[in-house]
């Protein structure tokens, strides 16, 4: 028994009991998960191909820890340019330990159907709600900073004493070598 399961944008063949590091998930160790995203299923007589997801699969894990990879060395360098750049990197995983595949009845129509329209309902909502709000203020206060800003500046075409201590210095000068 075994199914390909989709994590983070990555596909995995798993198995009961199987311990496998996937990119980094945002759960505690010790907390269970289910797999959402189910590929394909086989009980080691039929195989069951998704399209492009079964919904009938529920894969049940445990995540057993966060960590980080063995580092791996990004070098570039062009030639004779005079130019290296050496780079490390180290990509965080968490490893799950697969409990169980099982075979649940299959969702209906009408409740899946449900589900989606108050996911898309619930996701427009705060994104419309939440833009223009942030450009309207933005707008309004620039034009209230620019005009204060401009009449310090209209009041201060002033004194030039620096150029004025500069001729000085040179008369002094002047006077000293003709002595």
């Amino acid at each position: 028994m075994y199914a390909i399961i989709q994590i983070a944008g990555k596909q995995f063949k798993v198995k009961p009991g199987m311990v496998l590091n996937v990119p980094t998930l945002n759960v505690e160790p010790g907390k269970k998960f289910d797999v959402e995203r189910v590929l394909a299923y086989s009980d080691g007589k039929d195989l069951t191909i998704g399209t492009p997801e079964l919904t009938d699969i529920t894969i049940n894990g445990v995540v057993v820890s966060h960590g980080r990879a063995k580092k791996i060395i990004v070098f570039k360098k062009k030639r004779r340019k005079g130019y290296q750049k050496k780079q490390g990197h180290r990509q965080g995983y968490t490893q799950i330990k697969v409990e169980g595949i099982a075979k649940s009845k299959p969702a209906t129509k009408k409740t899946t159907a449900k589900k989606a329209d108050a996911e898309a309902t619930a996701a427009k909502k705060p994104a419309a709600a939440k833009k223009p709000a942030a450009k309207k203020p933005a707008a309004k206060k620039p034009a209230a900073k620019k005009a204060t800003a401009k009449k310090p500046a209209a009041q201060k075409p002033a004194a030039k004493k620096p150029a004025a201590k500069k001729p000085a210095a040179k008369k002094a000068d002047s006077a000293s070598k003709g002595e």
